[in-house]
């Protein structure tokens, strides 16, 4: 060890360790470079900040926008609705009814004005008819009879044989035997049409749509349509339409029917607009005839596109057209260049764009896409594309 030994004139010892005094000054100079390198970061920090601003600053998204103004477009109107006959026909006893004997045609078949649908039971029937259709033999034969003797009378009066007033008895007799024939005739055409009626039979040509009778059942005038025809096939939709939209639309108009569960549209006509509108709905009925196709099932439901002329309306592409539970929207960009939600109803959606019957007037900046990447309220920096 370095030790440095020195002696007082008291003859004390005192001993002097120089190593350990070095080490307390290499500590003691450790210590505040440390606390110099902490300053030094902590006061560069405090600097940088505004240089981090200034970076979040430059970060404002930059989105593309479009001003899509208005052009002249086809007014296409949308409306759902159920599926029907045009003409949807009951058909049910017309006679007294009975006991049904034979059903001939079921659902889907395709039968012909005055086609026996269903037979009912007619043995009573056909022994009344028996029976008046043998009093008119006898009414005929009596009226041969009383025509013979009026005739012998006649050659006999004036030979004196027969007076003036038996002639006159015999001509009344031969005419109330004449009349009882044709008393006799009616009453068995009576029977006759009441037999004719127990056939059931299609008051119409076309499809039959149901059939709600069997065999052995028993039928009268109260037992409702057993069977329902659709004239002709011809069928319709029935488009529920609000206030608005039924402005648009008149008879004739062409329009496109698509079913549910289908991609096949089927061309359709307006033939009748509802002159009300239902108090509770706001909303009234337009009814579109449909030619007739396996696929058009009455009761089914489908959308229908009417087309209602031209009309002038902001078109934009699919990709500024964006939706979410609480429907169709669009980001709009305000004279502050931040992000505004605008609520819009579609038109029609063609291939040059979709086109906005409500919610813009076409002279807002809207984003043209990067939307679900926005919020409203965001800051960002709107660059113009020309509308195509």
């Amino acid at each position: 060890m370095n030790r440095e030994s020195s002696f007082a004139n008291s003859d004390t010892l005192v001993v002097v360790d120089r190593s350990r005094r070095r080490r307390n000054v290499i500590i003691a100079a450790v210590a505040a470079i440390a606390i110099l390198v902490a300053a030094f970061v902590l006061f560069s920090g405090k600097e940088k900040a505004p240089a981090g601003g200034d970076a979040a600053a430059v970060q404002v998204p930059t989105v593309t926008v479009v001003v899509p103004g208005r052009s002249e477009v086809s007014r296409v109107v949308t409306a759902s609705g159920a599926l029907a006959a045009r003409h949807d026909q009951p058909v049910g006893v017309a006679g007294e009814g009975g006991m049904v004997r034979a059903v001939l045609v079921e659902a889907g078949a395709w039968v012909r004005q005055g086609q026996v649908l269903a037979t009912v039971d007619r043995s009573v029937q056909s022994q009344n008819v028996a029976q008046l259709a043998a009093q008119v033999q006898v009414a005929r034969a009596d009226a041969a009879l009383a025509q013979n003797e009026y005739e012998r009378s006649e050659a006999l009066v004036g030979r004196g044989f027969v007076s003036k007033a038996d002639l006159d008895r015999k001509k009344a007799a031969r005419d109330a035997a004449n009349a009882r024939i044709r008393v006799a005739e009616a009453n068995l055409n009576s029977m006759r049409a009441q037999l004719g009626r127990l056939d059931i039979r299609a008051p119409k040509s076309g499809l039959i749509l149901s059939r709600s009778v069997e065999v052995g059942q028993v039928v009268s005038p109260g037992s409702g349509a057993l069977f329902r025809l659709a004239e002709n096939g011809q069928m319709e939709m029935k488009a529920q339409l609000s206030q608005q939209d039924l402005a648009y639309i008149h008879d004739g108009m062409a329009a496109k029917i698509t079913p549910i569960g289908t991609d096949r549209s089927f061309p359709g006509q307006v033939w009748q607009v509802s002159p009300t509108i239902d108090a509770n709905s706001r909303q009234g009925e337009v009814r579109i005839a449909i030619a007739y196709d396996p696929s058009i099932r009455p009761g089914g439901f489908a959308e229908a596109k009417i087309e209602s002329g031209t009309a002038s309306a902001p078109q934009l592409p699919q990709s500024a057209v964006l939706s979410d539970d609480n429907g169709n929207y669009v980001y709009v960009i305000n004279g502050k260049n931040e992000v505004e939600r605008r609520s819009i109803k579609i038109g029609s959606v063609e291939d040059q764009g979709v086109t906005i019957s409500e919610g813009i007037t076409g002279s807002e900046r809207v984003v043209l896409s990067a939307g679900p990447f926005l919020n409203p309220g965001q800051k960002v920096k709107p660059q113009l594309q020309a509308a195509r």
